[in-house]
């Protein structure tokens, strides 16, 4: 069998759709406006997808706020936040260039989604004819917005957890009922887990095997047939062209991501300083099974932060050494990140976001001539 190689999920967003969702904000475009944005925007993601050959495509989430907060803000700056949430919450992450992400607060309960990500998938999937994947977010991530000491007063934390499975749960579910064919978590907050940095108070509370079981704990509602097809995406960050987490060294946090019963992996690699060293930790900690699945590792081979342009032979090059260490059987390929994880991203080191977007599908195609160049050197 061939190399499979996947998407992780969003592209930049073109220009026209960055000033519609400032323009939302300000109160000077409808929310019809918006959305007529959106689905433009949309269209063209799945489209470029496509013609770089991508087997599973998305719409390059441009109808979400960002990879983190869809399910309950519409925008960035707060727009369509329930009653039950206040927008001052902690940091998610703060960033090597110094700017920082900020979550809600939850301020009552009960916890529930605004968004589900099945509805986005449905409002673009008429515009697809390759088969469709979805992002959703992670229950680690929610878990950031209740208050990490203490309780709320009415909304104990575990009946807080109990809803926020079932949420998560739910996104996933729909979203294959929705026709999805993959569904992938994004779980960039592993890494984080581990930095232990001064100025972002979670990250000191040795929370990553907690996430780990919260996951497992909504993977354990699905079969392994189902969970063949759900994924984890980890990685060091990739806002702005920045990252949050890479100084954190890969050893210590490969162990327990293989221990989320999860059928497929998709993991930042291209712009790691020591690849060859972490190929050779995914191939001693990846599981035949997992919980009754066999677990695959999609190495990033794309480095989504670069406006360089790999090569396919370059990106065959990385998979053929990787697979010194992993099995064939248990490899793929994919990007390193998201190209633009929030709705408002400038990306800098590439002039405009308009200029990264057509970087991103260059580079998607490069992906997948390379994964095809290296199954046929490897013979698969």
């Amino acid at each position: 069998m061939p190399i499979p190689t996947e998407v992780v999920g969003s592209l930049p967003r073109p220009t026209y759709l960055q000033q519609a969702y400032a323009d939302y904000d300000a109160g000077k475009i409808t929310h019809d406006d918006l959305v007529a944005a959106q689905d433009k925007a949309a269209q063209d993601s799945v489209q470029r997808m496509e013609a770089a050959g991508e087997t599973l495509v998305t719409d390059g989430e441009q109808r979400a706020s960002s990879f983190a907060t869809y399910p309950i803000v519409e925008t960035l700056k707060g727009a369509g936040l329930p009653s039950n949430f206040a927008a001052d919450g902690q940091f998610f992450a703060i960033f090597e260039d110094g700017h920082h992400r900020q979550l809600p607060r939850l301020v009552k309960g009960p916890f529930k989604y605004a968004t589900y990500a099945w509805q986005n998938l449905q409002k673009s999937k008429p515009y697809a004819s390759h088969p469709m994947k979805q992002a959703v977010i992670a229950p680690s991530m929610m878990y950031l917005l209740y208050p990490l000491q203490g309780e709320l007063e009415g909304y104990p934390r575990d009946e807080f957890i109990k809803d926020l499975i079932d949420e998560c749960e739910k996104d996933i579910r729909g979203c294959f009922e929705a026709g999805a064919k993959r569904v992938s978590i994004d779980f960039t907050e592993g890494r984080l887990a581990l930095k232990h940095d001064p100025k972002n108070p979670w990250t000191n509370l040795d929370l990553l095997e907690r996430f780990v079981l919260l996951i497992n704990q909504v993977l354990e509602r699905f079969t392994p047939d189902q969970r063949a097809n759900i994924g984890l995406h980890t990685c060091p960050g990739g806002d702005c062209d920045s990252v949050h987490s890479a100084e954190v060294d890969y050893h210590k946090l490969l162990p327990s991501l293989f221990q989320i019963n999860a059928g497929y992996f998709l993991i930042q690699l291209s712009s790691e300083k020591n690849r060859e060293a972490v190929y050779e930790s995914i191939g001693q900690h990846i599981r035949k099974d997992a919980n009754g699945v066999k677990q695959v590792a999609f190495i990033g081979v794309i480095n989504t932060l670069n406006p360089a342009i790999e090569t396919p032979e370059q990106v065959a090059d990385q998979l053929v050494l990787a697979s010194k260490y992993i099995p064939v059987d248990q490899l793929g390929a994919t990007d390193d990140c998201g190209f633009s994880p929030f709705s408002i991203d400038l990306k800098p080191s590439h002039g405009s976001p308009d200029f990264a977007r057509d970087i991103a599908s260059q580079k998607i195609a490069s992906r997948v001539q390379g994964a095809k160049l290296a199954s046929e050197r490897l013979g698969v």
